[in-house]
């Protein structure tokens, strides 16, 4: 009773004190100089970013979105999801390790040793899988930091493994020349974690707290003494509205809708945290998993990260080539960084580059997808990829490690199938823009609206031979056949005679030969070689005038 009085007074009061008070007035004594500096962390200003070739240019990128809640290898949000009395995870979580209220994520983090992490192999694994930049974990909603943390204790120097895994990630990534991006997802422990907060309703440990509320005092004599639970749980205050409904959080995401207001503390934190990680890693590619930029609108630290970052950019290299990525960005805010869709894409060329992130199977390990090949195949990966390029977007995929750090068997065959591909056909994929038309095919008459932050992935139709997806480099058309004709002959509708220009010169990647065409008024036939190089996807290479 006594905390449900604490949430209807604590929240109307919080929420006045936020909406009342400026930003300026909130957080003056914590901007940064900004005399003279290009960008000012206000939207008007970040409107001036222009997105840098290098990130166009690539295409695809790697992420190891790796972190402590892989070592259960029971699958994304475990940190979250072993506190939800009666889930899988809960129940998994009791079965391995014991009940939440004496084992709780904290303890997960001390088992969690990476003990086969290699990250000299991984990304030159990756690079040679053709990703052209390469995204690291900097920290989840579990809030572990991983990396040397001024301003989070409960950090992979001091805990887990005691290795500073963004500095490793930092110096394979630079060895192969690849540019470095961090993902930063901390932003949401303040809410994630509230199920932390909760206690068994039913059993014989009914009523008994999780740790979710465990302060420094309770940790004498145990493994953690001396550290805080509370700077890792980030639970000292009353639970958000409908709290206890497991799905709730995904209407609060962008801070409305009845969360308990984050205290200025908590903002200053993750903002010190972040520049920190910055400052240190000096990372092209920052990415939050927050509607347009963490804590907003409650607070302008998104913004004044943002502004850090692109300015930083300039000083180093006399012009701006970081990029930002959020989700969810209205069209003033697409101006300001680079939309980011999760698992899905856009039905459209989109005017202004964006990105998708996806993942070979859950975002962290599950052990389940790998004994039930439920992985994407290096087909899915590429068709994906060739269909978001035609669109003006790339492709960022999550490999999932581990806990220990290995890749599996399974999916090392997929990422070196994604590499075989590339190899033949990057010249198709890399250094491309979107023509004035995407593709053609049946495709793309199922395809499925975005919801929310993305996920539209898999619901349309499969892509077959009649699907084509088209880019252009320079004087130089790609047509790229998401599947190979039964009869051996390709029909490019929308390259029939008059209407897009004159076709002069046909080849298909990897083969190496001229091949016979006409162009007429069904459309551009091409005949094929006998047999197709592989089961995937082949690119046409067309020569000619094209209007």
């Amino acid at each position: 009773m006594k905390r449900r009085t604490l949430i209807k007074g604590g929240l109307a009061g919080l929420a006045t004190l936020y909406t009342a008070r400026s930003f300026a007035h909130l957080q003056s004594a914590r901007l940064p100089s900004i005399k003279e500096e290009p960008f000012l962390p206000t939207w008007d200003s970040l409107a001036q970013y222009r997105v840098p070739d290098w990130f166009r240019d690539a295409k695809f990128g790697v992420w190891a979105h790796w972190g402590p809640q892989c070592q259960p290898e029971r699958g994304d949000w475990y940190a979250r999801g072993m506190y939800q009395e009666g889930s899988d995870q809960y129940q998994y979580h009791c079965e391995k390790y014991g009940h939440p209220s004496k084992f709780g994520f904290k303890d997960v983090i001390n088992e969690w040793k990476a003990e086969r992490w290699d990250p000299e192999y991984l990304v030159g694994l990756y690079k040679k899988a053709g990703a052209r930049y390469f995204m690291a974990l900097a920290n989840h909603h579990d809030n572990l930091d991983l990396f040397d943390s001024k301003h989070q204790r409960w950090n992979s120097i001091n805990l887990g493994p005691k290795k500073d895994l963004m500095a490793g990630w930092a110096k394979a990534a630079k060895r192969q020349g690849l540019p470095l991006g961090v993902s930063v997802h901390s932003a949401h422990a303040w809410r994630w974690y509230e199920t932390a907060q909760r206690s068994d309703t039913k059993g014989p440990m009914a009523g008994v707290p999780y740790d979710g509320q465990m302060t420094a005092k309770h940790g004498d004599g145990t493994w953690w003494q001396g550290y805080d639970p509370q700077e890792l749980y980030a639970q000292n205050h009353p639970l958000s509205k409908d709290s206890l409904n497991d799905h709730a959080i995904h209407g609060q995401w962008n801070w409305g809708n009845g969360v308990y207001p984050p205290s200025k503390a908590y903002c200053d934190n993750f903002y010190d945290r972040t520049l920190d990680l910055i400052e240190k890693y000096d990372p092209e590619l920052v990415y939050f998993d927050d509607t347009v930029l963490p804590l907003w609108p409650v607070s302008d630290a998104g913004l004044r990260i943002a502004a850090h970052l692109y300015n930083k950019s300039i000083r180093k290299n006399g012009k701006l080539s970081a990029v930002v990525c959020g989700k969810i960005l209205d069209a003033q805010q697409r101006k300001c960084m680079v939309w980011d869709i999760e698992r899905g894409q856009s039905n459209a060329i989109e005017p202004l580059p964006w990105q998708t992130d996806t993942c070979l199977g859950q975002w962290h390990y599950d052990r389940r997808v790998y004994d039930n090949n439920h992985y994407k195949s290096a087909k899915t990966v590429i068709h994906t990829l060739v269909d978001i390029i035609s669109k003006n977007g790339n492709l960022m995929l999550n490999v999932p490690l581990r806990g220990d750090g290995s890749i599996d068997d399974k999916e090392l065959a997929i990422v070196e199938g994604i590499g075989k591909w590339i190899a033949i056909n990057g010249e198709g994929v890399y250094g491309t823009r979107p023509w004035k038309v995407f593709g053609e095919g049946p495709a793309i008459e199922s395809v499925a609206p975005l919801s929310a932050q993305g996920f539209n992935e898999g619901k349309g139709k499969p892509f077959g031979p009649a699907d084509i997806r088209f880019v252009v480099k320079g004087k130089t058309l790609y047509a790229t056949l998401l599947g190979w004709p039964s009869d051996n002959t390709a029909l490019v509708k929308t390259l029939k005679a008059g209407a897009h220009g004159k076709v002069e010169k046909v080849s298909l990647l990897g083969h190496g030969k001229k091949l016979n065409f006409t162009q007429t008024a069904d459309g551009l036939k091409v005949s094929l070689p006998e047999q197709p190089s592989g089961d995937i996807a082949f690119i046409l290479k067309l020569e000619g005038s094209f209007v």
